[in-house]
C-alpha cells in the first residue's frame, strides 16, 4: 500500500533531497488552473456563479446564500451536549494559547523627545473558509474564529459549503460552533468559488470584501488563496493534509500506523510519510498501516491517499538524514518517536508533536494550538495560523523640536547624497524662520 523510497547510502544536496520528497505536484499544478478559472469566475458574476457552483460540486439548487439567524439558532439548539462540551474546551484552550500570540506594544525612546512605538492593529475584517466536503470540521471554526476575535478583529465572516444532506444548508454542527463564539454572518458557499467571493466582494448576497482570508481546505482552496493574493491578505496554502513521521526502533508500529492512517483519513490528496533508518520498523509499521486502513471506516479513501504518489515509507541511513530530510519536506506535522527527539533540529516544519503521546489527532482538536498550518513545503517560510495572522505591525513615530534638530544635519546631508534635496528642505523649513530664512 504503501511505496518504500530507499534513500540509504547516498549523501544527498538540499536540491536532491527537494526532488526526492513525495509529492502530487500535477495535482496540484492542475488545481491552480481550475482555482484561477473559479475565482474569477466569482468576481465577474458575483452570486450567479455562487450558485452554478453550488450545484455542480455540491448538489445544490435554490439555497440560501447568507445563512438566516434561524438555522444558526437551530443549530445550537439540537447541537449534542457532549459535542458542546467538547467544542467549550477547544474554545478556552485556544483562546488561551491564541492569547500569547498578541505582541506587547513597545516604546522605545531614541533620545530626548524622539519616541518610536511599535504597536500592532488588527484588521478590520476576515473571511474564514471551514472545509465541508468529505468531513466536518466544526473544530475549524474554533481554529480560524478565535484567534481572530483574540487579535481584536471586528467583523469576522464565515463560509462553508452547502450541504445536500441538509437541504442546502451548512452542516448544523459547524453552524452551532459559529454560534457559540457569536458569529452571525455566515455563507454557504464552498471551495475557490468562496475564497473569490471574499476576496472581490458579492453584493447581491450583501457580502463586502475581506481584509484577510484563513482557513483550510483542499487544493482548490488552498491554491485559490494564491490567486487572489494580492487583492487580499491570506493565511498559509492550507491545503490537503500531511502528516511526516520520524521514528527510530523504539516507535511503537501501531501507534505509528494509526497516526498515519488518521490523516490519510481526511482526503485522497493527504500525504502520509515515515522516514526511518530502522528497515524491521519500516516493515512492522507498513504491516500495520494494511490492517488498520482496511478495517476504519473510510477504507476507499485512506488506500488511495497511501497509494497515491504524496505517500511513502523513507528509508534513511540514520537519525541525521532522517533530519535533513524532514526539513527538505517541511510538512504540515511533524511528529517525532525517538528515544532522543532533539526538537530544535527540525526546523522546518508547521507544528511538532513530540512523543508517542502527543499524536497530531491531538492538535487537531485540544492541544490548544492551532490546525491551520502550512502544507507543499511552505512551512520552510510560512507559519500556520495564530493571532498573529489578523495583526499588523504598525510605527509611530513622535519627535519634539529639539530631537529633529539633533539630526537635522545626517538627514540633509544622506538627502543631499540621493539626490533628494528636497527631503532635506522638509526638515530646514521648520527652523528658517528662526534664522529670520
Amino acid at each position: 500500500m504503501l511505496r518504500t523510497i530507499d534513500l540509504r547510502g547516498r549523501a544527498l544536496s538540499t536540491a536532491e533531497l527537494l526532488a526526492a520528497v513525495p509529492r502530487a505536484t500535477a495535482a496540484r499544478d492542475e488545481a491552480l488552473a481550475t482555482a484561477a478559472a473559479i475565482v474569477h469566475d466569482v468576481a465577474a458574476r458575483g452570486d450567479e456563479a455562487l450558485r452554478e457552483q453550488a450545484a455542480r460540486f455540491d448538489g445544490v439548487e435554490g439555497h440560501a446564500i447568507r445563512v438566516p439567524q434561524s438555522h444558526l439558532d437551530e443549530a445550537l439548539a439540537g447541537l449534542d451536549p457532549d459535542v458542546r462540551a467538547a467544542l467549550d474546551e477547544a474554545i478556552r484552550r485556544v483562546r488561551a494559547a491564541s492569547a500569547a500570540q498578541v505582541p506587547p506594544a513597545q516604546v522605545t525612546e531614541l533620545a530626548p523627545g524622539a519616541r518610536v512605538e511599535q504597536r500592532w492593529r488588527p484588521v478590520q475584517r476576515v473571511g474564514v473558509y471551514v472545509p465541508g466536503g468529505k468531513a466536518v470540521y466544526p473544530s475549524s471554526v474554533v481554529m480560524n474564529v478565535v484567534p481572530a476575535q483574540v487579535a481584536g478583529v471586528s467583523q469576522v465572516a464565515l463560509a462553508s459549503p452547502p450541504q445536500a444532506a441538509f437541504g442546502g444548508r451548512v452542516h448544523p454542527v459547524i453552524l452551532a460552533a459559529a454560534h457559540l463564539l457569536g458569529v452571525t454572518e455566515v455563507y454557504a458557499m464552498g471551495g475557490a468559488g468562496a475564497i473569490g467571493a471574499y476576496a472581490y466582494g458579492v453584493p447581491g448576497i450583501g457580502l463586502e470584501p475581506v481584509d484577510v482570508i484563513s482557513g483550510p481546505g483542499n487544493n482548490f482552496v488552498a491554491l485559490a488563496k494564491r490567486v487572489v493574493a494580492g487583492v487580499v491578505g491570506t493565511d498559509s496554502e492550507a491545503g490537503a493534509t500531511e502528516i511526516l513521521i520520524v521514528a527510530d526502533d523504539t516507535a511503537d508500529p501501531d501507534w505509528v500506523a494509526a497516526d498515519l492512517v488518521s490523516q490519510a483519513e481526511h482526503d485522497e490528496q493527504a500525504s502520509a510519510v515515515l522516514v526511518t533508518a530502522s528497515e524491521a520498523l519500516a516493515a512492522a509499521v507498513a504491516g500495520r498501516v494494511a490492517v488498520r486502513a482496511a478495517a476504519t471506516r473510510h477504507a476507499e479513501r485512506i488506500a488511495q491517499a497511501l497509494a497515491g504518489p504524496q505517500s511513502a515509507v523513507v528509508l534513511v541511513d540514520d537519525l541525521a538524514a532522517a533530519t535533513a530530510f524532514s526539513n527538505a519536506y517541511a510538512p504540515e506535522h511533524l511528529e517525532l518517536h525517538l528515544s532522543d527527539p532533539r526538537v530544535d533540529d527540525y526546523v522546518n516544519a508547521g507544528a511538532v508533536f513530540v512523543g508517542a503521546h502527543a499524536p497530531v489527532s491531538l492538535g487537531d482538536y485540544l492541544a490548544g494550538s492551532n490546525h491551520v498550518l502550512p502544507t507543499g513545503g511552505q512551512a520552510r517560510y510560512a507559519s500556520g495560523l495564530s493571532a498573529s495572522t489578523f495583526l499588523r505591525p504598525q510605527q509611530v513615530i513622535a519627535y519634539d523640536r529639539d530631537a529633529l534638530d539633533a539630526v537635522r544635519p545626517a538627514i540633509v546631508a544622506l538627502a543631499t547624497a540621493e539626490a533628494l534635496p528636497a527631503h532635506g528642505e522638509a526638515v530646514t523649513a521648520r527652523f528658517a524662520r528662526e534664522r529670520g530664512e
